[in-house]
């Protein structure tokens, strides 16, 4: 069963989540969520435990506790949608590259 962790400490790693939710039972894998440019923790992330009884009895115990001064949120993980690309990083549509016609801007100087 997949878990949802918010309101995690940002010193939170993701070794700590994988102790926090062991001490309930088996752990598949536990990940704390970072920030692509900083690498700084975003504040929640993900347990996956080995079975439905396990993830529903980490969040019965864990979600509302106190833990390093943060009021843990845990839930089933719901899945993840689809979201529609939009055209302004990388690839595709009309956003950047050559003006006009012949695909080169005049200098304006």
């Amino acid at each position: 069963m997949k878990l949802y962790v918010g309101n995690l400490p940002f010193q939170t790693s993701s070794y700590d989540l994988e102790e926090l939710f062991a001490s309930i039972g088996p752990v598949e894998s536990a990940s704390v969520l970072e920030d692509r440019e900083t690498g700084r923790s975003r504040g929640f992330g993900f347990v996956e435990m080995s079975s439905k009884d396990d993830g529903e009895r980490a969040i019965a115990e864990l979600n509302g506790k106190d833990y390093n001064g943060r009021e843990l949120k845990v839930n089933e993980a719901k899945p993840r949608e689809d979201r529609p690309r939009n055209n302004y990083g990388g690839g595709g549509g009309n956003y950047g590259g050559g003006g006009g016609y012949g695909g080169q801007r005049e200098p304006r100087w």
